[in-house]
């Protein structure tokens, strides 16, 4: 999604390359189709022979222990890699079989210029990458509706956008969430996956899921009161990119977050509540929903301002193509 926005946000062409043409190229998606898998990696060995610019993100091939993405980023005219999560610390079985952090040093040395999606990942590739430069993730503020809220009415309503991979940040909330509904009967919708996760059954009685789609995305953050962005403070949620956040302040919803990695800054910049590890996630949502209809208009400004002065396209555009398209 970071990359092909950019392309669409300055109405670029390029020559795309998705692995197996799937949203992702995980080990159920690699077993299962070896054919596939053959064809794609025999091209992108055929790719590195190019003398185009080249920008890979995050990873070339799933089966690469670096080699690949060396040899697309060595041979470009101009070799950009960009990452947005600290695969560097991904210590899954696959991770560990195909190189681990090995992988990710191999690419980012081979790079022209590696583009770090956080202040975290980019400190990690400063020991690694010749030329590092910092862009957040982005989002056109346009493209969201501001949200009014429930306009007064009832369920107060809760908003969690995301994917069945980080639903598990849910998990530790169950509590305080299910005793934000007892008390004052809020609801939360939960935009991600269709599919049913078990770990959420406890709030099944207050939980309304809605399958993922951008038009349903933005539509449901028009109506929320508060929005939630939960983390673990771990070595690999520390290069997240706060993305949650970025399309709250787009939307002028109220953030309640983890103060982990780009959470941190963002929750000051989009006058966010920072709820740290002995922190109260039901008095952080109660302070947000009771406030005044003053704090809340302040906040969803600030909010909105934040994201267009500091994660708009249009704020990081010249940046963007400064390190990806330097002849230009």
């Amino acid at each position: 999604m970071r990359i092909y926005d950019w392309l669409k946000h300055l109405g670029l062409d390029a020559d795309a390359h998705q692995y197996l043409g799937l949203p992702t190229a995980g080990v159920r998606d690699v077993a299962s189709r070896p054919i596939a898998v053959a064809r794609a990696e025999r091209s992108l060995r055929e790719r590195a022979s190019s003398r185009d610019n080249v920008l890979i993100s995050r990873e070339a091939s799933p089966l690469s222990r670096g080699q690949v993405e060396e040899r697309l980023l060595r041979e470009a005219r101009h070799g950009v890699l960009d990452m947005d999560d600290a695969l560097f610390h991904d210590s899954s079985p696959h991770r560990r079989l195909f190189g681990g952090a090995a992988k990710f040093e191999r690419a980012a040395a081979a790079s022209d210029v590696f583009v770090a999606g956080s202040q975290y990942i980019a400190e990690w590739a400063a020991t690694h990458a010749r030329r590092v430069e910092l862009i957040p993730s982005c989002v056109e503020p346009r493209d969201y509706r501001v949200s009014t809220g429930t306009a007064g009415e009832e369920p107060e309503r809760m908003i969690w956008v995301g994917s069945a991979s980080t639903e598990a940040y849910l998990v530790p909330l169950i509590d305080d969430l299910l005793r934000l509904h007892e008390r004052r009967g809020a609801r939360l919708r939960l935009v991600s996956s269709a599919q049913h996760n078990p770990a959420l059954e406890p709030l099944q009685n207050m939980m309304d899921r809605v399958p993922w789609q951008f038009s349903t995305a933005v539509g449901e953050l028009a109506q929320a009161d508060v929005a939630l962005a939960p983390l673990q403070d771990t070595l690999f949620a520390r290069g997240k990119c706060a993305y949650k956040l970025l399309q709250y302040g787009a939307a002028g919803v109220p953030a309640v977050g983890s103060p982990v990695g780009a959470n941190e800054l963002a929750l000051q910049r989009l006058d966010g509540i920072a709820v740290g590890r002995e922190d109260s996630w039901y008095e952080a949502v109660t302070e947000v929903l009771d406030g005044s209809d003053a704090r809340r208009a302040a906040r969803s400004a600030r909010a909105r301002e934040a994201v267009e002065e500091h994660y708009s396209f249009r704020a990081w555009a010249e940046t963007w193509k400064a390190c990806v398209m330097p002849d230009a």
